[in-house]
């Protein structure tokens, strides 16, 4: 008999069927007794009320791999509303050992450190596979809605010679006789490839050697890195983004509600242009409405990000925000100035309830404000940057991009007090395994 999944057996009412997955609970009730399977799909209710198949289970643990064929009856009172009888078991992978901590639970009751030490199990929990399944709806909305845009995935190199980019240190490597660099972003490649497709996007792991240990960082994380030419200037970067965050939005809805409502999950509010203010005016709405003199800073300081959050929601009823113009001073060398205001940028963060969730902006494209720029941020040797010029020297349009991080918006998105909590298997600090 060919197996199904537990969420088809709805449809199969008065079918004898066949599933296959993991023992989620027993629960023994004297004369008749009550097992959960679960599988990739869900669970069902297995009644198991003969010697036979208790003699069957005698003995195993939750996680237990089985087989089982059984009659699909309807049921109003079991879970979902139908259940298995009469079942044949075939034990696939029996477990005698305690698990760590309990999976069957509705909320996973193990510390953060138990559970990264164990995650190799502790991801089969419902909620903490709804994480994961969130990442890959956040993924499938971003390609849908930049293909339908009309561009083109690309995957660029991880290792790369020379480190840079600036703004974030580097892991060095050791690439047969000579030193590499895991790569902390695809930001050079991508621009490169504008010069091919004029509209790009990755999606890949990119690798930051900070030496932070908060609750919203991690040196692994997974980027969502877009890249677009014949711009105007930063704005029509800022448009793209927001059909981008509509679009995973509406992908995640669509296609994710289980996920969604097993996690309690509160969509954003995301309307169809996100409020803006200009970063010298956020900096005198936070003096004027919170107290706070924050003027002449380079950037802004994770309460003054809140404090934004919660005013964009009041005054525009928008759970994002975009802060435009920071300091020419805090951006990157290939980052546009604002040509009516050269001391700042033609640049942005995007605020997602109050958290930074976006950096992006208008990137240089003329190969003489390259050299200008390299020579006033210091950089005397210009050959680590050879190849990256040559695609200015011969023609790049205007072009401007930005990088989500995938982590960071599914914390955001269901209000997780830490990032490893959105993070598959987390590189931090300390934690190299599992």
């Amino acid at each position: 008999m060919e197996r199904i999944y537990t969420s088809e057996v709805a449809s199969r009412v008065g079918q004898r069927v066949r599933l296959a997955g993991w023992l989620h609970a027993l629960r023994r009730l004297g004369g008749i007794n009550f097992l959960v399977l679960r599988d990739a799909r869900g669970t069902v209710q297995v009644v198991v009320d003969t010697p036979e198949a208790l003699t069957i289970l005698e003995g195993l643990l939750p996680e237990t791999v089985l087989s089982v064929e059984g009659d699909v009856v309807a049921e109003p009172q079991a879970p979902g509303g139908v259940e298995i009888h009469a079942p044949q078991f075939e034990v696939l992978s029996p477990v005698r050992d305690a698990l760590p901590f309990p999976l069957n639970k509705p909320e996973m009751k193990a510390t953060l450190p138990t559970f990264l030490d164990h995650a190799t199990v502790g991801l089969r929990h419902p909620q903490r596979r709804a994480h994961i399944r969130l990442q890959a709806g956040v993924m499938a909305g971003f390609r849908a809605t930049l293909t339908n845009l009309g561009f083109t995935e690309i995957q660029t190199p991880k290792l790369v010679e020379a480190a840079t980019e600036g703004g974030a240190n580097v892991f060095g490597v050791k690439y047969f006789d000579r030193q590499a660099y895991l790569a902390q972003s695809p930001q050079f490649y991508k621009q490169i490839m504008v010069g091919v497709f004029e509209r790009v996007f990755e999606v890949g792991p990119v690798f930051r050697a900070e030496p932070h240990d908060t609750v919203r960082h991690i040196n692994e994380y997974v980027s969502l890195d877009v890249e677009l030419g014949f711009i105007r200037d930063h704005r029509d970067v800022m448009a793209v983004l927001t059909q981008v965050v509509r679009g995973i939005l509406a992908r995640l809805q669509e296609s994710y509600a289980p996920e969604l409502a097993l996690l309690n999950a509160k969509m954003p509010v995301a309307p169809d242009q996100f409020p803006s203010i200009y970063f010298p005016d956020a900096q005198e709405l936070i003096l004027q409405k919170w107290g706070e003199d924050c003027r002449g800073e380079p950037d802004l300081a994770p309460q003054h990000e809140r404090w934004l959050g919660e005013w964009a929601r009041q005054e525009y009823g928008s759970d994002f925000l975009f802060v435009t113009g920071y300091p020419m001073g805090k951006r990157p060398f290939y980052t546009h100035p604002n040509p009516a205001d050269p001391a700042f940028s033609n640049s942005f963060d995007l605020l997602f309830r109050g958290t930074e969730l976006v950096t992006g902006g208008q990137r240089l494209h003329l190969y003489q404000d390259y050299l200008d720029s390299a020579a006033r941020r210091g950089y005397t040797d210009l050959r680590p940057f050879e190849t990256y010029f040559e695609t200015f020297k011969y023609g790049m349009p205007p072009h401007g991009g930005f990088a989500i991080g995938l982590e960071r918006f599914i914390m955001q998105l269901l209000g997780l007090d830490n990032i490893r909590l959105a993070t598959l298997f987390p590189r931090d600090l300390t934690r190299l395994a599992p």
